[in-house]
């Protein structure tokens, strides 16, 4: 897959078959609109083209400036290209793109830069300044400029829709087993490890701070997980160096008074400096929601009876064998 951000060297497309959207977790609701890209690509012997907006449309112009991502743009990009999609756009939005006209948006930017051949929208899809843009005006502009409008299905879009909230909504509330099957896939993020108090070595559970790389990334409820850790090598490369089980915590640490929300990892079998390194984390299963215990004895016990239970769900999922 070739990914373009320059939109003025861009290649000239042979019979484009195009959509268009956020994508944010390339989910399965997603995974279904790219798949009609693929068959409706097929034929016509033409390439497919997904365009996507970076950052969020709704950090720019939506109610929600603060929201957080299910995907990173780095992580769409990995997603995206496992679909086998042969290019991938990803245009900057900003509020100067946010006011273009409706017209403008279908003869300047979709038709001028794309040339496509098919152009595969939703039913409520709205596009150009104040969203005056929809299926209709993008057809009449079809006929005129001598590209096809196909709809994706109606059942097809609002599953999309409420994949996406219902995700956000499934790992805010801890509930892994309804993003995994919403996604398709486990949720995981990046980050790097950074220097904590190095409290959970004094009991025998030394853990690894992680500072996400991407702040808007979207961070699950707050308690204890079964997770998948990979300590990635930093020539820029991504390659494997470790992979690892382990279990994480987030939360404010009630135990010791804390006072700011922090992300831990617990490594089974594993005793190496990896300060500075990045990595990436897999969240397998949810097991237990943060708890105010009685002292560091007492979150002692808490931590054998919860590396039991992540060792048990691991073993289940064949992470161990």
């Amino acid at each position: 897959m070739q990914v373009h951000k320059n939109l003025a060297a861009l290649p000239a497309f042979q019979h484009a078959v195009m959509t268009i959207g956020t994508f944010d977790g390339v989910h399965l609701g997603h995974r279904t609109i790219l798949q009609q890209l693929k068959e409706e690509a097929a034929k016509v012997n033409g390439e497919t083209v997904v365009v996507t907006f970076h950052p969020h449309p709704r950090k720019i112009v939506g109610d929600v400036p603060d929201i957080k991502v299910l995907t990173t743009l780095e992580e769409k990009i990995y997603l995206i290209k496992k679909e086998e999609i042969d290019h991938l756009v990803v245009v900057p939005f900003d509020e100067n793109f946010s006011k273009i006209s409706a017209e403008a948006y279908i003869k300047g930017f979709l038709f001028e830069t794309f040339r496509p051949h098919t152009i595969i929208i939703g039913y409520d899809h709205h596009f150009g300044h104040d969203r005056t843009g929809n299926f209709l005006l993008l057809e009449q502009y079809g006929k005129t400029f001598g590209f096809l409008v196909k709809e994706i299905p109606v059942q097809v879009i609002e599953a999309a829709a409420i994949s996406s909230t219902r995700i956000r909504k499934a790992l805010l509330q801890s509930d892994i087993a309804i993003a995994q099957h919403l996604l398709g896939y486990d949720y995981f993020f990046t980050g790097t490890i950074i220097t904590g108090d190095q409290l959970g070595r004094t009991i025998g559970y030394p853990t690894a701070n992680i500072q996400l790389s991407h702040t808007d990334k979207l961070v699950p409820g707050d308690g204890v997980y079964a997770i998948h850790f990979v300590v990635q090598d930093n020539s820029g490369r991504n390659n494997i160096v470790h992979s690892l089980n382990g279990m994480m915590y987030i939360g404010s640490r009630p135990v010791v008074n804390g006072k700011r929300r922090v992300i831990e990892v617990n490594i089974f079998d594993f005793n190496r400096n990896i300060y500075g390194a990045t990595v990436q984390v897999t969240i397998i299963d949810y097991i237990r929601s943060d708890m105010q215990l009685n002292g560091l004895a007492a979150l002692q016990q808490q931590l054998a009876l919860d590396k039991q239970a992540v060792l048990q769900v691991l073993q289940h999922k064949n992470f161990i064998t």
